[in-house]
């Protein structure tokens, strides 16, 4: 795999089948590793280890339905209280962010009002606070570090 725009981090591979697995701390299990588990396992690391989010706030890879169309959100951050802190949206590398992804985030987001949006490639990072009032979002040079 590649060298992303996050710092290093250690992870735990298993090879079995022709195939390479990661370690996802979140969900408990080894993944198959793709390009985009890739960048989502850093991601979780840099929320983690750089932004000091709970592992117990954070959720990966759940089901959510948008228009009667069921999605997948890839990362997702909670507020002690419930409410949802943060979406990510985790592109593989070769995946240029553009229009489309934000647009696919904020779709997410009208069902899930979180209060920030990351978008990444593992390259390049976006980050947004929702400006619910307004209707829009303001992009900023980084998300908070999560405070207890």
């Amino acid at each position: 795999m590649i060298k992303l725009n996050f710092p290093t981090y250690n992870f735990r591979f298993k090879s079995s089948e022709n195939k390479v697995s990661i370690f996802d701390p979140i969900r408990k299990k080894f993944v198959v590793l793709q390009p985009e588990e890739w960048v989502r396992q850093h991601c979780i690391q840099f929320l983690i280890q750089e932004k000091g989010y709970p592992k117990s706030l954070i959720n990966i890879e759940k089901e959510l339905t948008i228009n009667t169309l069921k999605k997948r959100y890839d990362i997702v951050v909670f507020n002690s209280d419930g409410s949802i802190h943060l979406i990510v949206e985790c592109k593989a590398p070769k995946i240029i962010i553009k229009q489309d992804t934000f647009d696919q985030i904020a779709r997410y987001n009208l069902e899930l009002n979180a209060t920030y949006l990351m978008v990444t490639n593992g390259l390049n990072h976006y980050y947004c606070q929702m400006d619910f009032k307004n209707e829009r979002y303001q992009f900023l040079k980084n998300i908070p570090d999560y405070i207890k």
